[in-house]
Parts: C-alpha cells; structure tokens; sequence
C-alpha cells in the first residue's frame, strides 16, 4: 500500500510539472499576442535605424528602436502591449519623421514617402490612424486656404472685398469647427475623439451686459475658470502621453489663476482631487505643482511648496516617494517654513561694532530691511550702495539691519566706515541665536528681507531696484 501510495504521488507532481509547463507556454503565447507589431515604410528615407518614443508630460522617451532596410521599411516589435497615447517615429538626429497614435490596435502596418510624409499616409488595419490623419489632412488644407486668404488682403483696397475675405475665412474656420465636432460626435469610443475634444476651449455662453452696455468681463474670466476642465478626461493617462497634457497644467495654473498663493494652494487641491480616479494622472500632476512651485523664482510660493510637501508627501499620498525623498522634501519645507510671507520673521541676535548684542526684534521701526552681505562680494557691493543712497533719503521709517558673514571684525569695521553704512551692523558670525544661515535659508549673499512695524516678512529675496517700488507702493495702499 505505501509503495502504491507513494506511486500515485510521484505521478501527481509529474503532472502538476507539465501543467505548469504548458500553462507557462500559454500564459507566454498570450503575452505575444497582446503584444505590439507596428511596420513602417517610409520610401526615401536614409536613416539606417529609427526609434519609436512615447511623450510623458513635457517629455518624450525611447520605447523601442528598429533597423531600417534598403526600402526604408522598419518594423517595431514588443512582447507587451504600450500605453495608450500619441507615439513619435524619429530618425538618428532626432528628427521627428510623424505623430500617431497607439491604442487598442496594436499591430498594424504604416508607408508613406520622406518627400510628404502627412500627405503620403497610409495605415491598414489602424481605424484610429486613418481618422486620425484624415483629420490632419483636412485641417492642414483648410489652414492653407486661410493663409492663402491672409496673404490676398494685402493686396486689397477695396472694403467690401477684404470684408468678403474675412467671411470666407469666418467660413472655413467654422466648417473646421464643424469637422473636428463630427469626428467627436461619430466616434464617441475613439481616442482620437478624446484628443480631439480635449483640444477645445470652454465657450462661455450667456454672458451678463453691464449698464456701459459692455460685456461682464469678470463674469468671462470665472465662468471660462470653472469650464477650462470641461473638454478634458482627468481621468484617462492616455492624454498624459500627449503632448496637450502638461501645456494645459502649465496653462492653467501659470496664466488662467490669479496669481496668489491662496488662490493657487486653492485651485491646486480641487484640481488635484479631480485626478484622484487615475493613479498615474494623479502622480503626475503631484509631482508636477510640488516640482514647479519648489523652483519657482515668484515670491512668495514657496508657501504652496510647502503645502504640497505637508499635504501629499509627509501624509503618505505621494505613493511613488521613497522614505528618502519625503525626508528630503520635509527637510526643504521645514527651512523654508519659517520664513514664509506673512510670517513673523526669526529672531537674530547678534554682536554691534561695540560688541553688544542686538535683536531684530527689538529694533524698532515701521519698516525693516533686513540684510545679509558678503564684505569681498562684488554684487553685495552694489546692492549696499543702492540701498545706502535710498535710505538716507527716505522718509517711511525704515531701518536697515544689516548681517556680515564674513568673520573677520577688522575687515568688517573698516568696511562700514568706508561706506559710511548709518545703519544697525552686526556680525553673523557672533550669535547667541541658531545659525542665520539655517533660520532665513542663506543660499548665496546679498540676501534681503523686508519686514513690517511687528516684524512680519511682507517682502524677500528682492534686489534694491526692485525693493524701493514694492515698498512705496505698499505703504501706499497701507495708508
């Protein structure tokens, strides 16, 4: 009985081996088939090798590369099927031969000639392509006429015949319209519609007349705000692998919002929330407003990096960021939180001329420019005279509290008195305070801050040239 036993169990792992075998080799034949087979001839084209690349954001990357033969044909071939979206053909120096898509159809056959690569299209077995560039045919004919129309009034005098041009173009630019919505409306499950409608802009209808029987313009602005997102699936990646993705994003948020850090933390967390369906859209567009307002030469928003790092990276929802780049995106949001517009600026403490210590924040003034300067630098240099020239001559109680780096006191003694600097100078490098370099972000010298009466950061990172204007004009609103 154990002999036959143990039989039947040898016989039952053999099985279950070539089970797996067999279910592996199906498991691979499918992987195939849903795979991606694109062939391509374009006929005169001298290249000996061509590269697919998919657009990512503001970027493209390679997907795949193919040797071309003496017939200009070249086959791109892959296992696993690519992310929807619109790929490039491109030669060895980075010239873009075409555009098309990739979708649902995946093997697929393409020729056309290097001398007319749009007019020469031809695609089988790609329904998308063939709609695709009929649309870019049409539209390139149409836009033609029109230039064609543009260039004759030039030659025109007479008013009713350049009025009867501008009608001719009103006509083709609404039949353009016309087609692109067709196109829309007849292919409602098509990627190309999704381009396509994603392409327009909200129309804003119903718009108020004013009692100057002019149109409402704020009215305009919010409704064409509310409806920029209309057109657009913030929850299908396909559009993120085209090139209308991240224009749009930069748009929206460089251009259409009021350009205030409360308005654009704002608009940030609604839009963002809008994406939340896809993770992919989501991820880039957290990536992209932390990336961008991190940079940002504006002032004053690094107040919205610093909301995107506490919203979305030390919560836990920026699933793509290691425990390494959290820490390093919370220790740059830390810096800068202390010194944000608005704030009540850090104290310093530090050594005078006669070596007694002096605060900030016991220097009494309706205004505080805070200074930190370099004695051997060239552009602090500059930037002391400019501000030196100013200050004895304004008249809105402002003091100037002025931090040398440098250590030696000497150097820095002989420094104020050549300049004759009337203003408070201390050392920075004697402090009973924090480093000044960790407490305000010293990066590079000069570097100006300006604080109101209680000490509240109103300005920073300002040149003088730019300070003077900003000051008088904000104590002239103050007022």
């Amino acid at each position: 009985m154990k002999t036959k036993k143990s039989k039947i169990q040898f016989i039952g792992i053999k099985s279950l081996v070539w089970l797996a075998v067999i279910l592996l080799s199906l498991l691979y034949s499918n992987v195939r088939a849903d795979g991606y087979k694109i062939k391509i001839q374009i006929i005169g084209i001298q290249d000996t090798v061509c590269y697919l690349a998919n657009y990512y954001g503001d970027k493209t990357y390679l997907t795949d590369t193919a040797i071309v033969d003496s017939k200009g044909k070249f086959t791109f071939e892959g296992d696993t099927i690519l992310p929807g979206g619109i790929y490039i053909v491109a030669g060895q120096s980075n010239n873009k031969y075409f555009e098309f898509i990739i979708d649902k159809e995946q093997k697929f056959s393409v020729s056309t000639e290097v001398t007319d690569i749009n007019g020469k299209m031809k695609f089988e077995n790609s329904r998308d392509n063939k709609l695709f560039f009929e649309f870019i045919k049409n539209n390139m004919v149409k836009r033609m006429e029109i230039e064609s129309l543009k260039k004759s009034k030039s030659q025109i005098l007479l008013p009713d015949s350049l009025k009867s041009i501008d009608k001719q173009i009103d006509e083709i630019n609404t039949s353009l319209e016309a087609y692109q919505q067709k196109v829309i409306s007849e292919n409602p499950g098509s990627f190309v519609s999704i381009v396509l409608k994603a392409m327009q802009e909200p129309e804003v209808i119903d718009i108020p007349i004013l009692e100057n029987g002019r149109e409402d313009s704020v009215y305009k602005y919010q409704y064409y705000k509310q409806h920029f997102w209309d057109n657009y699936d913030l929850t299908d990646d396909r559009l993120l692998r085209t090139p209308l993705f991240h224009k749009r994003l930069e748009r929206y948020f460089a251009n259409i919002l009021y350009q205030h850090p409360d308005t654009i933390i704002k608009e940030a967390d609604i839009y963002i929330n809008k994406t939340r369906e896809n993770k992919e859209v989501f991820k880039y567009s957290v990536w992209f407003l932390t990336y961008k307002f991190e940079t940002s030469k504006i002032m004053g928003f690094d107040e919205i990096f610093v909301h995107m790092v506490d919203t979305y990276y030390t919560t836990g929802e920026a699933y793509w960021s290691d425990s390494t780049v959290v820490a390093s995106l919370s220790k740059r949001a830390d810096a800068l939180r202390p010194i944000l517009i608005g704030g009540t600026a850090p104290d310093l403490i530090l050594i005078d001329t006669n070596y007694s210590f002096l605060s900030l924040h016991y220097s009494p003034a309706d205004y505080t420019v805070l200074l930190f300067y370099e004695i051997d630098c060239n552009h602090c240099k500059k930037e002391i005279n400019e501000l030196n020239a100013w200050y004895e001559n304004n008249d809105l109680g402002l003091h100037v509290f002025a931090v040398n780096t440098d250590t030696s006191l000497v150097k820095w003694k002989k420094f104020i008195i050549d300049n004759d600097l009337k203003w408070i100078n201390v050392n920075g490098t004697r402090s009973i305070t924090p480093d000044y370099h960790q407490l305000y972000d010293i990066r590079t010298t000069p570097t100006l801050f300006l604080m109101d009466q209680k000490k509240k950061i109103i300005a920073k990172r300002l040149k003088t040239e730019q300070l003077i204007p900003f000051l008088e004009n904000y104590h002239k609103n103050k007022q």
